[in-house]
């Protein structure tokens, strides 16, 4: 059976001037555990950084490519903006990784990072603009109550 590998928590580490950060310590142990690199992009839809280990996006290549024309502007566009933005981040001994100057530009990180843990993936964001969308989806949650369905398996 395989392990499912989760990025929880929110936590808040310093950027250094040449842009490196440390991976929280849970980070760094599921990349060690599943003998995969972080991999880390422009996320498509928020001012952060999107973060996951290599199989999640295998698997988002295998479901692109099942699901959208291979030749579609669709397919086009979508895989240039994951895989053509997409960099391994192997850490170094002490946790660290050096983000790409336009990750971070992209997320407007300087001295402060926050690593928020989404399940399999995980976002990096400016501190203050965390904040700001984590009041947003709060805000949303109590307006809509949003539920998940309880599959055969969980009963």
């Amino acid at each position: 059976m395989r392990k499912t590998f989760l990025f929880m928590d929110t936590v808040v580490n310093k950027v250094d001037a040449k842009g490196r950060v440390s991976l929280p310590a849970d980070y760094r142990m599921i990349a060690k555990d599943a003998n995969s690199e972080i991999v880390c992009y422009r996320s498509l839809t928020s001012p952060c950084i999107e973060g996951c280990l290599e199989d999640l996006l295998e698997k988002l290549a295998a479901e692109m490519e099942n699901s959208l024309d291979f030749f579609s502007e669709t397919q086009d566009d979508l895989t240039n903006l994951v895989f053509g933005d997409a960099k391994r981040y192997p850490f170094d001994s002490t946790g660290r990784i050096m983000l790409a100057e336009k990750l971070l530009k992209h997320a407007q990180i300087t001295d402060r990072a926050v690593f928020v843990g989404k399940g399999r993936k995980f976002q990096i964001w400016n501190p203050e603009n965390w904040v700001k969308e984590e009041e947003r989806i709060r805000a949303q949650a109590l307006k809509c109550r949003p539920s998940i369905r309880q599959g055969e398996e969980s009963k």
